[in-house]
Formats: C-alpha cells, sequence, structure tokens
C-alpha cells in the first residue's frame, strides 16, 4: 500500500493555480511543472505576496531550473547508498530515512529536487518495512534522522508508528526529524503532535529557515510548542544568490533563530543538484558571511559552514583563515583582525 499523507485544500500545486494566485504567465510554470512538480502552501503565498523575492525564489518555479548545464541528479550519491530503498547508509553509525515523499512547499532549491513530490520517489508499506528489518538487522547503527520530503507531512498516527518502531530496536539511540513544516506550514504544529513526539526521547529535531522574513509569529509558535516538549531544536540554512547572500541577512536571521529557541546548526553551501545552479554562491562568500559572523554575534547563534561532498563524501566544514603555525608558535589574528601569537610547544617538567 503506498502511504499518502492527507492533502490539506490550503496547498496551491498547479501552475494554473498559482499563475492566479501571483497573477503571472502560465506557459513558462506549465512547462516547468512538466519536469519539477510545484507547491506552496497558502501560509507561505501569503508570506510571499507580503515580503516579496527573497521568499518568492525559493518557491515560485524559474524558467532557469530547465537550464542547468553544471548540476547532478543526485549530487549526494545515494541512490548508490541505499542498501534497501528510502534508506541512506552513508556514515558508520547513522542512517538517513526516507518516510514522506511529500512537503508543504516544494522549494526549488531540494537537494532531492529529482524524486520529492514524483512517483520516482515511491513510500510504501513495504518499503518502510524493509528499513526497519535493514535497522534491526545494522547494530552499528546508532541515529537515524527521518526525512524525505517532510515527515511531519505524515498524520500523527502514522508517524508515530514509525517512531514507535524505531524505538524498539535497541541499538538506535538517537533519533531525529529534518522538517522545513515550522517554516512553510506552521499550524501543522499542533498541541496534540507536541504530546506524541515527546514520548520518544530523545528526540531532536532540525528545522530549516532560510530568511529573517520567515520568523513570523506562527512559525515561533509552532518551535516553542516543540521546544515546550523538550525537544532540541537546530536549524539548516541554506546559502543562497539573491536571497540570503549577505553578512547582514545571516546574521539577523541567526539572532532571531536564537530568539524562537532554535539553535543554528548549518549554513550550508548549496548542493550541485540539476535545475538550482542560479541559486549558488561562491565558497567565498559563505566565508566571509563566516567571518562576519565569528566574534560578532553569541557563539551559540554561529552555524557550523560546511558543504556535503558530492558523491556521498559527506558534510565537511569550510572555516576562515586565521591561523598558520610557525616553528614552536602559532600565529593567528583575532575576529577583529588584530595579529596574535600561542606557543605551541609543550614545557617538560621535571
Amino acid at each position: 500500500m503506498t502511504i499518502r499523507p492527507p492533502l490539506s485544500p490550503a496547498l496551491i500545486s498547479t501552475p494554473e493555480q498559482l499563475a492566479s494566485a501571483l497573477d503571472i504567465p502560465l506557459p513558462p510554470l506549465k512547462a516547468i511543472h512538466a519536469v519539477y512538480p510545484l507547491r506552496i502552501s497558502a501560509y507561505y503565498l501569503e508570506l510571499i505576496k507580503k515580503i516579496g523575492s527573497p521568499l518568492w525564489k525559493q518557491a515560485v518555479p524559474d524558467m532557469r531550473e530547465l537550464d542547468d548545464l553544471v548540476g547532478l541528479e543526485d549530487p549526494l550519491d545515494e541512490e548508490n547508498l541505499s542498501p534497501v530503498p528510502n534508506l541512506v547508509h552513508k556514515y558508520p553509525d547513522r542512517a538517513l530515512f526516507l518516510v514522506c515523499n511529500e512537503c508543504a512547499m516544494y522549494c526549488r532549491f531540494c537537494t532531492r529536487k529529482r524524486k520529492v513530490g514524483k512517483p520516482e520517489m515511491m513510500i510504501t508499506d513495504e518499503t518502510i518495512a524493509a528499513a526497519l528489518e535493514y535497522l534491526q538487522k545494522t547494530p552499528a547503527i546508532t541515529d537515524v534522522l527521518l526525512s524525505g520530503g517532510d515527515p511531519l507531512m505524515l498524520s500523527d498516527s502514522r508517524l508515530e508508528y514509525i517512531l514507535k518502531a524505531l524505538r524498539a530496536i535497541p541499538s538506535i539511540a538517537i533519533i531525529r526529524i529534518g522538517t522545513r513544516i515550522p517554516c512553510t506550514l506552521p499550524m501543522r504544529v499542533t498541541p496534540r503532535l507536541a504530546v506524541m513526539l515527546k514520548k520518544y526521547h530523545p528526540l531532536y529535531i532540525n528545522t530549516h529557515f532560510n530568511h529573517p522574513a520567515e520568523i513570523t509569529p506562527e512559525a515561533a509558535l509552532a518551535c516553542n510548542r516543540l521546544a515546550d516538549a523538550g525537544i532540541p531544536l537546530g536549524c539548516q540554512t541554506v546559502l543562497l544568490r539573491g536571497i540570503n547572500d549577505s553578512p547582514e541577512i545571516i546574521r539577523q536571521l541567526m539572532k532571531l533563530l536564537i530568539q524562537i529557541r532554535v539553535k543554528p546548526y548549518y549554513l550550508f553551501q548549496a548542493d550541485l543538484t540539476q535545475g538550482t545552479s542560479h541559486f549558488r554562491t561562491t565558497i567565498d562568500t559563505g566565508l566571509d558571511i563566516m567571518q562576519h559572523l565569528i566574534g560578532h554575534i553569541s557563539g551559540i547563534a554561529v552555524p557550523t559552514y560546511a558543504l556535503d561532498a558530492p558523491g556521498g563524501g559527506g558534510k565537511i566544514p569550510l572555516t576562515p583563515e586565521y591561523t598558520k603555525t610557525l616553528d614552536k608558535t602559532l600565529e593567528f589574528r583575532t575576529y577583529r583582525g588584530a595579529p596574535c601569537s600561542y606557543p605551541n610547544e609543550i614545557t617538560a617538567w621535571k
């Protein structure tokens, strides 16, 4: 049986609906939709109308998606790292478990653009069972990340079924959920959902905000409900050209995240995904942003800037160069640019 989450009528999912809602030409939307699906929640659509460009670009299809000569269909080599369908085992002790093939909004820069919201991503009772069996037989895996699509698009009962099954596997110590729902459809985070999730600690949630305008009262309420349930919250922001690729925007976003009890976790260099080249920045842009964060805002608000290495190489941290070693001294500069040194030798005590 194919698992389909309940679809809200407040989701715009056809070119005709979007063209009418935003008063934009229909033919380009239809051309893109023939290759990549579209979906925008009514909530996020109202934010787009209010804020404009930085949110519009994340959600509204762009003809440049069809003219990408650089991107790769599966940049992280997930398909070749899947011992069973919809489970990616890349790191020795962790697994990525894809439990839903839909999202409240199909972000135009999505890493799994090749299959999220499409028939290519088929999730059934049988695929869920096969993944659970693999996890049961692989005790080296102690940490499971639920993703998709968006796991919070599942009904409470379906999501709880999966969480309960994972908790029944003795070797799994940590369960994480990756979701953009607090940003794109925050009303989905109900008190009932929070109470249910609380039963499956230790449970962590990484959500996804890219711009300060996404931190709304509704988003804050959703995050606070989860935090009040004892769930540590992190944010995985993607660096996107023309959306958030400036120190000022990222600094404001990081500060606002802390205020709604979300710890900035990663600032990701955009993946080399087919159809997303127009979103990518240079690495130097990201390093410059980090240099404007480190020392200039609280350390708790500073994410790790990282790229997910093409071909399944894993996450690589990227940090501005502050140091060089000269013989027995470490020479470096402070966040203000002032030169400083530190002895790099051990004194032998008698």
